[in-house]
C-alpha cells in the first residue's frame, strides 16, 4: 500500500502538483489518468524518489518516506520494479541477460540460482522460446513482456508502469494489461500505472485517479467512471464516439 498526503510539487513558481491525497491499494492495478501536462509523470517520479515533493508525505506500508534512513531508502529501491514507456531494454543483451541484469546488480546469488530465478519469470511471461534472442529480434509486445519480467524478477512490493501500452496494437495492449494485472494479483503487488488509454482503464482499472492541471479531479473504479457527472472526467473519457456509445449502453442496462 502507498498513501499520499497533500503532495505538492513546484518548479520555480509553477505548481505542477497541488495537494494530491490518495491511496494506491496493495494487490490491485491502480491507474493514474489525465491529459498531457496533468502531472502524471511528475507524480510517478516522486513515487520513484526521483523528485522530492515541496510539501506533503508519501507512506510506504505506513512508513513515511521522509523519515527513512539511507539504508531504508536503499531497501525500498530494491522493492520497486519499473516498466518504462519504451521498454528500455539493453540492445546488446539477450532476453535472459536483460532479465538477469537486476539480479546480478542487487544480489549475491550463485550463477545457477540467478539463472533459475530469471528463467522462472521468463517462463511466466511466456517467453522461454525467446530467451536467447536480442530485443531487435522480437516484436514490440514481446519486448514489453521482457520489460515486465525484468521489473518483477526481484519480487518487488511495488510496481510502477509508465504508459506500458505505448506503441502497441489494441490486441497486444490487452495482453499486456492482463499480464500486469495477473502478476499484480498473484504476488500481491501495489501496482501504479500511468496511462491515457481508456481501453486500459476499462480493462484493468481497479482504482482510478484522474488528474487535471495538477489536482485530483476524481477517483473511483472502472465500474463507476461511467456514472460520474464530473465534466472534466467525461470530457476525457468520452472524447471518442466509441466510449460515448458504451456509456449510453451501460446506463441503459
Amino acid at each position: 500500500m502507498i498513501r499520499l498526503e497533500n503532495i505538492q510539487k513546484y518548479f520555480d513558481d509553477t505548481a505542477v502538483l497541488k495537494g494530491i491525497t490518495t491511496e494506491f491499494e496493495k494487490g490491485k492495478t491502480n491507474l493514474v489518468i489525465g491529459q498531457s501536462g496533468s502531472g502524471k509523470t511528475v507524480l510517478l517520479k516522486i513515487l520513484l524518489g526521483l523528485f522530492t515533493p515541496n510539501k506533503g508525505e508519501i507512506y510506504f506500508e505506513n512508513t513515511p518516506f521522509s523519515s527513512m534512513t539511507d539504508d531504508e531508502h536503499r531497501t525500498l529501491r530494491r522493492e520497486i520494479g519499473m516498466v518504462f514507456q519504451g521498454s528500455a531494454l539493453y540492445d546488446s543483451m539477450t532476453v535472459l541477460e536483460n532479465v538477469l541484469f537486476p539480479i546480478r546488480m542487487l544480489t549475491k546469488l550463485s550463477e545457477s540460482e540467478m539463472i533459475a530465478q530469471a528463467e522462472s519469470v521468463i517462463e511466466r511471461v511466456n517467453l522461454s522460446d525467446a530467451r536467447n534472442k536480442l530485443p531487435n529480434e522480437i516484436s514490440g509486445g514481446m519486448q514489453k513482456r521482457v520489460a515486465i519480467a525484468r521489473a518483477v524478477v526481484m519480487r518487488p512490493k511495488y510496481l510502477f508502469c509508465d504508459e506500458p501500452n505505448s506503441g502497441l496494437d489494441p490486441k497486444t495492449a490487452i495482453v499486456i494489461d492482463n499480464l500486469i494485472q495477473e502478476i499484480t494479483h498473484e504476488n500481491n503487488i501495489t501496482t501504479v500505472i500511468n496511462s491515457h488509454d481508456m481501453n486500459s482503464v476499462m480493462e484493468i482499472g481497479e482504482t482510478i485517479l484522474f488528474l487535471e492541471n495538477g489536482e485530483k479531479e476524481w477517483e473511483g473504479t472502472k465500474d463507476n467512471i461511467f456514472k460520474t457527472d464530473n465534466e472534466a472526467v467525461t470530457d476525457f473519457v468520452y472524447s471518442s464516439n466509441l466510449f460515448k456509445k458504451v456509456r449510453k449502453l451501460y446506463l441503459e442496462s
